[in-house]
């Protein structure tokens, strides 16, 4: 399983799009374009191939989280919004949610979403890049990634850059796919998922980007390697837990106190 030797670029500035070598350069507008396409009809398309499980571990992930009333929270690649809900409650009147992603037409539908959600007038929006965050150092209590890092173009510059903006004591919490810890799990997951390009030619009339989701996971390291790049990156304290057999994993890491 472990791929400690993981590597995000190489010599030449080249990095992965699902299993296609492209430019460094040239991933973030193909990631983009993913997103764009995908934007109105994410949240259904989540619940459709996920069977609504994602719910159920984004909530799980939440409870994991040490995010507590009053926290200030970053929530980064957020999508339409499912963890920052989530945390929003949490943190209550006193506390604030900055919802970021790099995509903008994701973040239309987050404020649309969000405009119509039961939550405390405590979020924040803004487009950002998780490998150049434009905070000030130590600002954050708390900071979560939900289904999101997979797609960053480089996964430790990125999380160098989350722990630079965490307060010393606080917590990255990341949830993403992961990889099945048993054989018959894995041969089951890949069948399924197989489907999901139908699935996206039916409801969103592209089934291009669901292709792309599969790669991209394929291709994400194992549990045990980002461990190891969490530590690497210096985060202290750093442990993960396999969900639904592996298929998606728990990453949690603290940064270290002064």
């Amino acid at each position: 399983m472990t791929n400690r030797k993981y590597n995000e670029e190489d010599g030449a500035g080249t990095t992965h799009f699902g299993f296609e070598k492209v430019t460094v350069g040239e991933k973030a507008g193909r990631v983009a374009e993913v997103f764009d396409t995908v934007s109105q009809k994410y949240d259904i398309m989540n619940d459709v191939i996920s069977f609504g499980t994602h719910r159920v571990v984004k909530w799980y992930a939440i409870n994991a989280s040490n995010i507590k009333p009053g926290s200030k929270v970053l929530d980064i690649a957020a999508g339409t919004g499912d963890l920052t809900i989530l945390i929003s409650k949490r943190v209550g009147p006193q506390g604030s949610v900055i919802l970021t992603d790099i995509n903008e037409q994701m973040l239309t539908a987050a404020r649309a979403r969000l405009a119509k959600a039961d939550t405390p007038d405590n979020v924040q929006f803004a487009q950002a890049d998780a490998e150049d965050l434009l905070f000030a150092d130590n600002t954050f209590d708390a900071v979560t990634i939900g289904y999101g890092i997979r797609n960053f173009t480089n996964k430790t510059r990125a999380l160098r850059e989350i722990l630079r903006v965490i307060k010393p004591g606080g917590q990255l919490t990341i949830i993403e796919f992961s990889k099945p810890t048993s054989k018959p799990l894995q041969m089951m997951a890949e069948a399924y998922s197989s489907l999901w390009p139908t699935f996206g030619e039916i409801l969103v009339g592209n089934g291009k980007p669901y292709r792309y989701l599969i790669d991209s996971i394929k291709m994400h390291p194992d549990q045990e390697t980002f461990k190891s790049m969490m530590l690497d990156a210096g985060y202290a304290h750093v442990t993960y837990e396999n969900l639904m057999g592996g298929i998606a994993a728990l990453h949690i890491g603290l940064k270290p106190q002064a």
